[in-house]
């Protein structure tokens, strides 16, 4: 999962699994965890809030419900795609994550028990409504 001022592309490229994935048989999936190239009033003026940030939760309000949906997306939607075009064992799906992603797949992994079959962070965002970007997020 792509943490706050990273992109899809920076996981896979940095982290050099794409080798070990391979011989051992491992499908990864790096969702970009942030709606792109949206247009809302407010969306580009803190790069802590808006398009580089998703959360992991759905929006409740109208100004970003149509776009801010993470959470359905990760554990509803993506799964699904994943499922329907790829040959992969969906008992054994596991999450990761760094920063803003270290916080979703804990959050996420914390939400549905039983979902997922194991979850690794790393420097984990573990109080985010106890500093302003993550106010503005969740409130």
């Amino acid at each position: 999962m792509a943490g706050l001022t990273s992109t899809y592309e920076n996981a896979p490229i940095k982290s050099h699994f794409g080798p070990y994935a391979k011989k051992h048989n491992i499908a990864m999936i790096f969702p970009d965890t942030s709606p792109r190239g949206v247009e809302i009033e407010g969306i580009k003026e803190n790069w802590w809030f808006g398009e580089s940030a998703g959360y992991y939760l759905d929006a409740t309000t109208d100004k970003w419900s149509k776009h801010f949906n993470m959470y359905s997306y990760l554990t509803l939607e993506l799964p699904q795609v994943v499922a329907d075009h790829f040959h992969v064992d969906t008992n054994r799906t596991s999450l990761t994550g760094f920063s803003m992603g270290g916080m979703g797949a804990l959050s996420l992994y914390l939400k549905n028990p039983g979902k997922y079959r194991s979850v690794s962070v790393f420097s984990p965002i573990t109080h985010p409504t106890n500093m302003e970007w993550g106010r503005n997020a969740f409130e």
